[in-house]
């Protein structure tokens, strides 16, 4: 089913959760009793990401087909213009179509280690929209979603030229789109309102990633370039005694902010799990729908 066809159904938020194909065999144990831990709470869909320059491309698309074939789940996968070409990505697209996938993320994609420009990493498609207009042109049965930027897209400063851009990929056929992971709802609704202004009607849909140990906040600021921790929440966590004080702390204010976003109407949320299914569940639990 496409998400876009899920979204418009929807009579109430819907939930997806989103997954990474592990780098060790041993893992992958692990990260489907991730996923039947959490198939319980009726996710919507779940996406599948790989690493920076497709250096786990061929994992991903094992990931998704598996998923799709063993749980019944509908699943989104993680497609990048670093390192693609027209060719490859034509056959990726075939593959999931043969395969039942009918959902995709179009995304720019991070520069690969060892690559000393971005530059060096594109092939056929430059930007997401290149991506969007190649899927939609060859596979228009397929959905398309793209990535959103609450607190602003580290890449792009004007933030009036980032909502074009964005825009652009609407025009171009992209069906809805998903946020960046942001810890203060304000950014997701002055992001809505803003997206509004310039006519842009497709759902969107918040990312929300609990903090769970102080070196992940660290590595969360890191991998999502431009993502803020608001002072309180900082407090907190540095004021907690040890890793499972903090997890008590990132869970009680992402369900905060789930409970917020729910209150008003939004279309759904999107969890990254890293892979884990306890601060799911504890947020989940939490929540008064």
């Amino acid at each position: 089913m496409l998400v876009k066809d899920i979204l418009d159904a929807a009579l109430k938020p819907v939930f997806s959760f989103e997954f990474f194909p592990p780098k060790k065999d041993e893992e992958w144990e692990t990260l489907f009793k991730t996923i039947a831990a959490l198939s319980p709470l009726n996710p919507s869909y779940v996406s599948v990401t790989y690493g920076a320059g497709g250096s786990t491309r061929s994992r991903t698309h094992d990931l998704v087909t598996k998923i799709q074939r063993e749980t019944g789940l509908t699943v989104v996968s993680h497609l990048t213009c670093i390192c693609s070409d027209r060719e490859e990505t034509g056959s990726i697209l075939q593959n999931y179509r043969d395969n039942g996938i009918n959902n995709v993320l179009a995304l720019r994609g991070d520069k690969p280690a060892g690559t000393a420009t971005l530059a060096e990493a594109i092939k056929d498609f430059p930007h997401a929209i290149d991506l969007i207009r190649f899927i939609k042109t060859n596979y228009p049965d397929i959905g398309v979603g793209v990535a959103g930027f609450p607190e602003g897209h580290p890449e792009t400063p004007n933030r009036l030229q980032e909502i074009d851009y964005l825009k652009e990929k609407i025009d171009a056929g992209a069906d809805y789109i998903v946020t960046q992971l942001f810890f203060d709802n304000r950014d997701f609704f002055d992001f809505v309102e803003r997206c509004t202004i310039a006519g842009i009607t497709v759902p969107i849909i918040p990312g929300i990633m609990p903090i769970t140990t102080r070196k992940g906040m660290i590595r969360m600021s890191e991998l999502a370039l431009g993502a803020r921790v608001p002072a309180p929440l900082m407090k907190k966590v540095l004021n907690a005694s040890d890793d499972a004080g903090v997890a008590s702390v990132g869970i009680e204010w992402a369900t905060m902010q789930v409970q917020e976003l729910i209150d008003n109407h939004i279309k759904g949320v999107h969890f990254y799990t890293l892979n884990m299914a306890d601060a799911t569940l504890r947020i989940f639990n939490n929540l008064h729908q």
